[in-house]
């Protein structure tokens, strides 16, 4: 199949300009689309042709947040099992997060992972940590992460307590500019006193489960200090994993009133409620927790209406054994990557369009990738290109996923939607729902 042209034969083409029934023609060799249209692969001889009648061709989707765990725990996750499960769920592109041992503030852990990425089977673009071991107190070499390709700055999960240095990093980095291109501040709103030591959302199954709650105000509370300083700096920002209503309607405000913010929720805030917790399974021990129906019905609105710009899996696997320990000691999050899409066409009241356009171009945007990934299916665009058949029905089974870990909270729940191919710079990783190379 080697330097042979791909032809996507027949399928319903899908991006940011519309919908359209075409043949997408793709060059492995120079990893562009060739041509685009109504039978144009018909006739090419010297080709490998793929029937993709009945399925959908999207640029390729892009993840903010994809917990790889290398260096330092490659038993949970390394970048090439995690690349491997992005390619199964559609994605050519993740953003690889900070929370490495030793984390990513510095040149030398981010050129580890940057050169295990020369092996991955997505574009692997890593993030660096805001400040140095994420202590939350002293900036990481911003300037020099930045000088070395990164786009994305983060603590990774662990919220920036002291305003002040929050402050100073914003303007630190609303300083940082490269071709036009400027590096964006992602968060996790948290005030971790509020929070103090709770598992799970406070509210009616705290109190019945008899398990420290943190509650939904820690979130909102956090989400508003951040708001104020990043209309203070004039830095972007972009919000992790919003989990509630009154996070909502701060950001709807904030961007009304012109404040440079964008966020993102996670397909299982869409999907499950505190309620998931009734039976102490770790599983659905998550961060930050599960929260209320209202809540999810509020993340639902704030996707339709644009207040909430991207759906990021916030892939976090663990090793089987750390799950299993007792709620209140087992560490949060769950594996997503090859569930996203399936979960959000079941659970995000959205239509295959907007749900494509939250998990592909919104976010290569937000993450400095739009050059190559969520670009418009066009004679001479990145051909970094996913293939969905719409009505797959499948089961999810975690042992079956290509990640390390199979901690899913949607074990044997039955779906319908899956990626079939995924093609990144112009070659097959994935083909028929398997990994190719």
């Amino acid at each position: 199949m080697s330097g042979q042209r791909i032809v996507l034969a027949g399928g319903l083409v899908l991006d940011r300009q519309g919908e359209r029934s075409a043949d997408v023609v793709i060059d492995p060799g120079t990893g562009l689309v060739e041509a685009i249209g109504p039978g144009v692969g018909a006739d090419l001889v010297d080709a490998t042709i793929l029937d993709v009648t009945g399925c959908v061709v999207t640029p390729g989707f892009v993840d903010l947040a994809t917990h790889l765990r290398e260096p330092g725990d490659e038993a949970a996750e390394t970048v090439r099992s995690g690349s491997r499960s992005a390619a199964l769920g559609g994605y050519t592109g993740v953003v690889a997060t900070a929370d490495t041992d030793p984390c990513l503030d510095s040149a030398s852990t981010l050129q580890r992972v940057q050169a295990a990425a020369t092996h991955a089977l997505c574009d692997v673009r890593a993030a660096g940590a805001l400040s140095v071991g994420r202590n939350g107190h002293e900036l990481a070499p911003l300037g020099e992460l930045f000088d070395l390709g990164v786009r994305v700055f983060g603590d990774a999960g662990r919220p920036v307590g002291d305003a002040g240095f929050l402050r100073r990093a914003l303007e630190y980095v609303g300083g940082l500019a490269a071709d036009g291109v400027r590096p964006v501040v992602m968060l996790r709103c948290e005030d971790t006193e509020l929070a103090a030591a709770g598992h799970m959302h406070e509210g009616e199954w705290s109190v019945r489960l008899g398990l420290a709650g943190r509650p939904a105000e820690a979130e909102v509370v956090a989400v508003a200090r951040d708001l104020v300083l990043a209309r203070l700096t004039g830095a972007s920002i972009h919000l992790q994993q919003v989990s509630t209503a009154g996070a909502v309607d701060l950001i709807r405000a904030a961007k009304a009133e012109g404040i440079a913010v964008t966020a993102d929720v996670s397909p299982h805030h869409l999907s499950l409620t505190d309620a998931a917790c009734a039976g102490y399974d770790p599983v659905f021990k998550v961060s930050p927790p599960l929260r209320t129906a209202a809540d999810v019905d509020a993340l639902r609105a704030a996707l339709a209406d644009g207040t909430i710009d991207a759906i990021a899996t916030d892939h976090s696997p663990h090793s089987a054994d750390a799950k299993e320990r007792p709620f209140d000691q087992a560490p949060a999050g769950v594996v997503g990557l090859e569930t996203a899409l399936a979960v959000a066409l079941a659970d995000s009241g959205l239509d295959l369009a907007r749900i494509v356009a939250l998990l592909s171009w919104q976010p290569a945007a937000i993450a400095g990738m739009g050059d190559r990934h969520g670009c418009p299916i066009e004679p001479g665009s990145p051909a970094n290109l996913t293939v969905i058949d719409p009505d797959l029905v499948w089961t999810v089974r975690g042992a079956e996923m290509a990640s390390h870990s199979t901690n899913t909270p949607f074990e044997g729940r039955e779906l319908r939607g899956k990626v079939r191919h995924t093609v990144y710079d112009g070659e097959f990783v994935v083909m028929n729902g398997r990994v190719v190379r």
